[in-house]
């Protein structure tokens, strides 16, 4: 089965980010795009109890995506990493719906991708604040384009958008059920509400 081994960062100046990645010569795969997820789950949420996720993407293709056994090796997040492209969205979505599932989240960023050594570096705009996200083979190759693109590994953060979207709600009491812009439109979100600092 496929691997995804990823880490991500909190960058405190994703504009500047961006040029070091020029400047290491980091090839742009994909332009920045606005990316549409929907995470699914059963009405008693058995997936997010047992670790696993089964999600609906759409920014210039649409993929369903499906994840288990995340876990932690050398300071990064690894799961098992099911994907395929669908053709239709929405159909793919009713089929879901039409098995018993059901979008408990949904959840939107912009990505900017870009390939360097190896490693897919991706800059992500979150509604919560800008990301760099780190996805390759093994956690050594990570590491070092990490350090080649100037982030302080110590301020990794080895988990997903959404753990991080579950977090932020507890700690600043917020009752929005879906992360998008709108719901954080107005919010104002510093990195000590998230426990961590940027990495850049």
């Amino acid at each position: 089965m496929d691997k995804e081994i990823e880490i991500k960062f909190l960058l405190g100046d994703p504009i500047g980010y961006r040029q070091r990645l020029i400047k290491q010569a980091a090839e742009l795969v994909d332009k920045r795009v606005f990316e549409l997820n929907l995470r699914f789950d059963t009405a008693g949420k058995t997936l997010t109890q047992s670790g696993q996720v089964l999600r609906l993407r759409k920014d210039r293709r649409a993929r369903i995506t499906y994840k288990r056994d995340g876990h932690l090796e050398n300071d990064v997040l690894v799961r098992t990493e099911l994907e395929t492209e669908v053709a239709d969205f929405e159909v793919m979505r009713r089929v879901l719906e039409a098995l018993g599932y059901e979008v408990f989240t949904v959840y939107e960023k912009y990505r900017e991708t870009f390939t360097l050594d190896g490693v897919t570096v991706s800059i992500d705009e979150m509604p919560y604040g800008a990301f760099t996200e780190l996805e390759g083979p093994s956690a050594s190759q990570i590491h070092d384009v990490a350090k080649k693109l100037g982030l302080r590994w110590e301020k990794g953060i080895p988990s997903s958008y959404i753990v991080m979207f579950e977090q932020l709600k507890e700690r600043l009491g917020l009752k929005m059920s879906d992360l998008s812009f709108e719901a954080f439109e107005g919010i104002a979100v510093s990195p000590e509400d998230f426990g961590v600092e940027t990495a850049d």
